[in-house]
């Protein structure tokens, strides 16, 4: 009878933060559609301005006596509707940056914690300067190039909708490819490579880098040279933080402060487990494989052996607690 209540009690205790990590989720989740709600209410009275000063660049190189144009009978609501929202949620950017900052961070040790928050910080400005440059230096090159190029007695007379994709593509496509020091930062820190293995493949980088110009931007050299070259150094910027990265991990791999944050953090998880599957509490110290985790000290992994007579010793003893109940 007492057992039973003992494994009630650590189910219960099992669920219980389970239980709270959603309903803190769904808070957070609310928060954020709100903060997206209250921006896109405060832009949409401007909608139409908004969608003029996006099409500044086109309309800036489109030939006389030409205009856009909308085909489609609620295109001239709906485009200007899906630009205020789009816009609302890159405006929100950091309040959703906070809210997913927020549930995460418990969950890292201090010296993730010092890398993460600059890293979503630094992707989401990355990300605002590649629509920054992909609306000021490569559309008006671009526009300038397809109004030029158009067959005689064409005339170029874009409809508003097909304009806005093309337009939403190029932003997505030039933010993303801002990222590549971000990307490399990470590919360096979870070990995946190196920063001289990333230096020793950097023909290759730059061949790619033009592929993925070509395949992201639209069919001509110059929007594909525009974006590679930007690819190319940002991914030089990354390479070199990575070396940086590197050198802080060696000056910090023994400091005691990390040690012993990371030791305290591992310990409170694992004691979080021993008593969700019915253990006693960490400070009777019931297994053996815990003593490891001094403060200060590594956590060291347990070999094949030393696990096989843990477990060894884990089914004697349920087996002796079953027999006294």
């Amino acid at each position: 009878m007492a057992s039973k209540k003992k494994q009630a009690s650590s189910q219960a205790e099992l669920e219980q933060p389970f239980v709270s990590h959603l309903i803190e989720l769904r808070d957070r989740l609310l928060r954020a559609v709100m903060a997206i709600a209250l921006v896109f209410l405060c832009l949409f009275p401007f909608a139409n301005d908004l969608y003029t000063f996006l099409a500044a660049p086109l309309l800036r190189h489109m030939p006389a006596n030409t205009s856009m144009i909308a085909t489609e009978v609620a295109s001239p609501f709906l485009t200007p509707f899906k630009l205020t929202l789009v816009l609302a949620i890159f405006a929100a950017a950091p309040v959703l940056l906070y809210q997913a900052w927020g549930f995460i961070a418990p969950g890292l040790y201090r010296r993730e914690r010092v890398l993460v928050f600059p890293l979503l910080v630094s992707s989401t400005l990355l990300f605002y300067l590649g629509m920054a440059f992909a609306y000021y230096v490569v559309f008006p090159l671009v526009f300038g190039f397809f109004t030029s190029a158009a067959p005689e007695g064409v005339a170029v007379m874009t409809d508003i909708a097909r304009y806005l994709d093309f337009v939403l593509k190029m932003f997505f496509a030039f933010g993303l490819a801002f990222e590549v020091p971000i990307a490399t930062i990470l590919l360096v820190w979870v070990g995946f490579t190196t920063p001289a293995q990333l230096a020793e493949k950097r023909p290759y980088i730059i061949v790619g880098v033009f592929v993925i110009g070509m395949l992201l931007t639209p069919p001509d050299v110059i929007s594909q040279t525009l974006l590679a070259v930007p690819m190319w150094l940002l991914f030089e910027a990354g390479l070199l933080f990575s070396r940086l990265l590197m050198r802080y991990r060696q000056e910090h791999a023994h400091d005691p402060e990390d040690a012993a944050a990371d030791g305290a953090g591992l310990k409170d998880g694992l004691e979080t487990i021993n008593v969700a599957a019915g253990a006693q509490p960490a400070g009777d110290n019931k297994y053996a494989w815990e003593d490891e985790l001094h403060d200060g000290e590594d956590y060291r992994p347990l070999t094949q052996a030393e696990m096989d007579a843990e477990l060894d010793r884990i089914e004697a003893e349920d087996a002796g607690e079953k027999k006294d109940g």
